[in-house]
Parts: structure tokens; sequence; C-alpha cells
């Protein structure tokens, strides 16, 4: 029989040491890292059997999780190895085997500047109340970013920040702030439930790790317009679709009232990807919008098809469109234009500004 807390050490020796963001445990292959984007299989290692799955699985899973994932056949948990690396791991079922894709989270929380994005979201960090998003697909450091926002607050302002995560992924360290960190499932029933708590646990700041579904989305946005500060992140493209998004998960006749409140309490919206770079890691390209006068009218009127003009035309006061970012990272040298090509969402308009 094999040693599998020995087998997952050795793999996460293969993480640490090859500066993977993920590794893949899938039945019929070899374990895979995913290193700079690119998805690479440790041909040193076996192909793994259903019998090798369970086993590293189970190894991370406490006996109550194994229960819980073997009635729900899907399960979001942290997994912390040996004090050194931390994981978000997600565990399925596939054609009736298991699998896993385990996400490193870096220990240390990174600045704003470490990571390539602009000094300008600092500035919402430093917000006393509002409402800010960061959108984008999976995979493309939402977290990380609300993470080092976070963690500006923490450094600079005292303040009680609530984080509410499924699961937990960065740990932070109180400073100035006092961080109460709150995990759905073991801390928590579910979002919407701990959302509304926080109106008598005296919080200034809260940062949900993810809206997935209206009442989540009423609780934060009432939140935002009652003196709170609210980080969140959808898995949208871009700022008018994220608008779009949250008022059509209501029901028609609740739509003008979240549009109201949304019009008020939102501060911006970042939409951000990690793209390839030629020097062989990732950078991110992104928009950015900035709520004014002009944006809030849009949402208020129900003119959300504007929005993109708003952003291409408002570079004076901080807004940067997909587009502007994708050329400057080619002008840079930073990407290639075919990476920017197959990231763009206007690519008839990129070439013609290129």
């Amino acid at each position: 029989m094999k040693d599998y807390n020995k087998e997952l050490a050795d793999l996460m020796m293969y993480v640490a040491k090859e500066g993977a963001s993920d590794l893949h445990l899938t039945v019929g292959r070899r374990p895979s890292l995913r290193i700079s984007g690119e998805l690479i299989q440790l041909h040193k290692k076996e192909i793994l059997t259903p019998e090798d799955t369970e086993g590293l699985i189970f190894t991370m899973l406490t006996k109550e999780n194994q229960d819980v994932f073997l009635k729900k056949h899907d399960l979001d948990f942290s997994f912390t190895f040996e004090d050194k690396m931390r994981f978000r791991v997600n565990s399925f079922f596939q054609r009736g085997f298991m699998g896993a894709a385990l996400r490193l989270i870096p220990v240390v929380v990174k600045s704003l500047e470490d990571l390539n994005l602009p000094p300008l979201l600092s500035e919402f960090a430093m917000r006393s109340q509002g409402f800010f998003l960061v959108v984008g697909p999976t995979g493309h450091g939402k977290t990380t970013t609300l993470a080092s926002m976070v963690e500006i607050i923490n450094r600079e302002k005292a303040a009680h920040i609530m984080t509410i995560e499924d699961p937990i992924e960065y740990i932070f360290t109180p400073q100035q702030s006092i961080v109460d960190q709150r995990e759905v499932g073991s801390d928590t029933n579910d979002f919407k439930t701990a959302l509304r708590s926080m109106f008598r646990e005296d919080i200034n700041v809260a940062m949900i790790g993810e809206m997935r579904d209206h009442e989540t989305i009423s609780a934060a946005v009432t939140a935002a317009e009652t003196g709170h500060l609210i980080f969140s992140s959808l898995h949208t493209n871009n700022a008018a679709q994220t608008i779009d998004r949250i008022i059509d998960s209501f029901p028609s006749d609740q739509q003008g009232q979240i549009r109201s409140q949304l019009s008020n309490t939102l501060l911006g919206i970042f939409s951000q990807r990690l793209l390839s770079r030629v020097s062989g890691d990732r950078i991110p390209a992104y928009e950015l919008l900035i709520a004014n006068t002009a944006v809030r009218n849009l949402i208020r009127e129900n003119k959300i098809h504007e929005i993109d003009l708003v952003i291409e035309t408002g570079s004076e006061s901080g807004m940067v469109s997909l587009n502007q970012s994708l050329i400057d990272l080619v002008r840079k040298g930073e990407i290639t234009m075919d990476v920017a090509r197959s990231y763009s969402l206007n690519p008839q308009a990129l070439a013609r500004e290129l």
C-alpha cells in the first residue's frame, strides 16, 4: 500500500521547486502542474489510478470532510502543508472517479506594485464606505488583488475588517486593524447569513470572496449603503457586464431598487486578466471603471451599454479600458500582439490603435 502522505509531500516539493500556481490530480494522467499559465505533466510520476487520487485527496481531508465530499461529490476547502504552503482545493468526481485542483496561495500578501497593478487601487482601499468589485475569469488573480487592497487597510488604518470566504485563502496578520476571517461551512452557513450578522459586529470593512446570488448582493449593497466599505468579486468579463449581471440577478420588480442602490454605492469595478509575458511569467491586463457622476446616471437610467464609451474617454480621471491596457503592454514589450489579440474584447479596435 502506498504512503500517500509521502506521495503528497513529494508533489508539494515539485510545486515549490517549479514555481507552479496549480497542481491537478486526475485519474488516467500523471499529476500536472500549471507553470506560467501552461499545464505540464510530471513525467517522473506514475499515471494516477482511482486509488491514488482517493488516497491523495483523503490525506488532505478530515474524516468529517471526507464524509461531506462523498455525499456532495464536490468540496472546496483549504489545505496547509507543514505550515509552509497553503492551497485552495476543489475536489470533485468525474466519470465516477475522484479528482482535485489545488491552487497555491502565497504566504505573503503582495503589494499592488509587486503585482503590477495600478497605484490608484489604493485610493479605493482608503475610502470609508462604498462598494468595489474585482472581476474576471477564474484563476486570473481576483482574490490576490482583493487581498492586496485589504492589506493596505490593515497596514494603514485602525479598522475592523471581516473576510467571508469559501474557503479562506490568504491569512492576514492583524497590524493597525482587527482582522476576523470567517469560512463558509465551518464558521458560517453561507455568505448572506454572515453578511447580515456583520451589522451587529461593528465592522468597518468586509471582503466577500464571491457573490453567488441576489440575496448576497442585496446584503452587500445594503451594507455599503449604511456606512461600510465592501469588497467582492464576480466571474464577469468587464464592468458593463458586471453591472448587468448584478441587476439581472434580481426579480424584475426589484431591479429598479437595486439599480438605484448600486448607482449610489458603487465606487468602481476592476476587471483583470493574467497574460503570458514575453519573459515567461504572467502580468495583468485590466479595465478600471470609476463610478463618477456620469456612470452613476447611466446605471440609474439603465443605459449600461454606454459605460464602455465612458471608460474609453475617461482616461483623464484614471479610467482604463482593456484595450488601452493591452496596447500599453505590447508597446512596453511585455506581451506579444497575438496574446493581446486573444484577450481583447474588441480585437478590431485593438488592431486599429496599434
